[in-house]
């Protein structure tokens, strides 16, 4: 039997002390995992939605701002006789963050599998505030073109971007009580709102501090002088501000402590877990204090005896080669794929949708820059905003499936309005519509996307698996960006209609959240159940081998009885 340790009261139980007689270290598992599922909600939980929503906040400016960027860029390094960039220059700086996003997703979520939540998180940050930093002091000389200088840092921001997505859903889930999963990692991706409305603010106040510069040009062709460089300094700012908020959360993220699920299931130290559980639910920073010699022993012992399947890559392809567990990966992958491909369609073209029902327009530079963020913060306050917060309130009881079929119902129906009737459409008649989309967006797919990968996967695949999900929601938004959203330029462009063929993308927008509706019906409920229990869904069928076969295994191939070193 374990000796006791000091410490704990009637508020929060010393864990060690009240597990220390239980020698089995599945009991062990299942009793502390239990008390952070039915743990009541406290500051600590508040304390791991702001640190990871700190960073979507960030991701989402960055993200969303681009729309913003391209227009500054081009009125500064005009590529056109209109003072704009080309549109395959366009193009190609708002695909730069999706295609590095997808590889940081991927690439983190596995990673956060193998060697760690903990030893990951952070990592991502640190890279978008260098990229960051780096793409704000960009600059063209002889042998280098503007353009390329912000795709390639865009794309190493994009990586860090992309890490983000994985960690901070499946560090909130893990982390967080069952009765509020749901809430808790919905509030976390409701920063993206915030993040949105902050890159309008910031262009909103950096146009209102260069008004008289931006005053002596009627069109974008026609800004020289102290107009250029103000524009110059502008895009600068609002890129570089970008910084502000990853510096805050960074020290946050460095020293926060490894899940208990991950300590549990996949490093097998059962001690050590055991001690974080304890330390995280008494509200206290770091890691919980363990004897070195009885973590050691118990970790040994536990190699063998923990009844949680093993990670390996054997066991990975094995484990969703069955379709049953094949078929929920599909579902929640190409659910984002297809919900992306409108959503990034819409969001990093809204300036363009603004100037084509006409609120992106000014009889001068100041007066389109300010309409521009002016109609963003619109947009994102009456449609965005609203959306992502009824999705809190609502998706731990109503549920995410029952949300993402709604919500993908409603869109299909409202691109089809907007598509068919475009030019029936009054420009107050196209807002009403678009900020209707922005609701049923997040009051649906775009946060039950996020949320059902990070819970219906066991802990040894859950972040992989969800960096595959949300990788191909990324790109789901390169092929909106490459192949889609170009094509609003069809047909004869002219100054007062500069997206001829935008009925059609709207059409070809509602046909995807069309067949959205049926790759919901692949996803599982998720819904105040345990992530034990949705682990145990996918695992009752044998196809994993065992912590007790994989020791046996081991003995069997090198005819000794040494724990195994894991295998990740």
């Amino acid at each position: 039997m374990a000796n006791k340790t000091a410490g704990g009261n009637n508020a929060f139980h010393n864990f060690n002390n009240d597990f220390a007689h239980i020698e089995d270290p599945n009991e062990r598992r299942r009793l502390a995992l239990a008390e952070i599922d039915k743990a009541p909600f406290g500051w600590y939980h508040v304390r791991a939605c702001l640190v990871a929503g700190t960073g979507f906040f960030t991701d989402s400016y960055d993200i969303f701002c681009v729309s913003l960027l391209t227009i500054m860029l081009g009125v500064v390094y005009r590529q056109d006789n209109k003072g704009a960039l080309t549109t395959p220059q366009d193009t190609a700086i708002k695909l730069a963050t999706s295609a590095g996003t997808v590889i940081g997703q991927v690439g983190f979520g596995a990673l956060a599998d193998i060697v760690g939540r903990k030893k990951m998180y952070g990592l991502e940050l640190i890279l978008i505030i260098w990229a960051t930093l780096a793409q704000a002091l960009s600059g063209p000389g002889p042998g280098t073109h503007i353009v390329g200088l912000i795709i390639f840092w865009r794309v190493l921001m994009g990586i860090g971007i992309g890490g983000d997505y994985p960690l901070s859903s499946i560090i909130t889930s893990e982390f967080a009580t069952t009765k509020w999963r749901g809430a808790m990692m919905g509030a976390v991706f409701a920063m993206q709102g915030f993040g949105q409305l902050g890159g309008a603010l910031v262009m909103l106040i950096l146009t209102a501090g260069f008004k008289g510069s931006l005053s002596t040009a009627a069109k974008y062709q026609n800004c020289t002088g102290a107009c250029l460089e103000a524009t110059d300094r502008m895009w600068r700012a609002l890129i570089g501000i970008g910084i502000v908020p990853a510096a805050i959360a960074l020290y946050y993220r460095l020293t926060i402590p490894e899940t208990p699920r991950y300590t549990f299931d996949v490093a097998r130290d059962v001690e050590k877990a055991n001690a974080d559980v304890n330390t995280y639910i008494s509200g206290k920073k770091g890691e919980g204090d363990v004897d070195a010699i009885q973590q050691a022993t118990a970790r040994r012992a536990s190699v063998a005896a923990l009844e949680v399947p093993k990670a390996s890559w054997s066991d990975f392809f094995r484990f969703y080669s069955r379709i049953r567990n094949g078929k929920i990966l599909f579902g929640t992958a190409m659910s984002w794929l297809l919900l992306d491909v409108a959503f990034y369609g819409l969001g990093l073209n809204s300036s363009t949708v603004l100037g084509a029902i006409g609120y992106g327009n000014g009889n001068n530079m100041y007066e389109t820059f300010y309409n521009l963020a002016a109609g963003n913060c619109i947009l994102i306050c009456a449609g965005a905003i609203p959306g992502y917060w009824l999705a809190v309130a609502t998706i731990d009881t109503v549920g995410r499936k029952p949300l993402q079929l709604i919500g993908f119902v409603f869109l299909t129906i409202l691109f089809l309005v907007w598509g068919f009737a475009y030019h029936k459409i009054s420009s107050h008649g196209m807002l009403a519509i678009y900020v209707l989309i922005q609701l049923f967006f997040n009051w649906g797919p775009n946060t039950t996307t996020f949320i059902v990968p990070g819970e219906c996967f066991p802990t040894r695949y859950r972040s992989t698996s969800h960096g595959i999900s949300a990788g191909s929601g990324k790109i789901g938004s390169i092929i909106a960006q490459g192949a889609i959203a170009p094509l609003r330029t069809r047909g004869h462009v002219t100054d007062k209609d500069k997206s001829p063929w935008l009925n059609h993308v709207m059409q070809i927008f509602s046909a995807f959240m069309f067949a959205g509706i049926f790759t919901t019906l692949l996803i599982p409920e998720t819904k105040r159940r345990t992530l034990e229990d949705l682990a145990n869904d996918w695992d009752m069928g044998g196809e994993s081998i065992t912590g007790a076969e994989f020791a046996q295994a081991h003995k069997n191939e090198t005819g000794s009885d040494e724990a195994p070193v894991d295998l990740k």
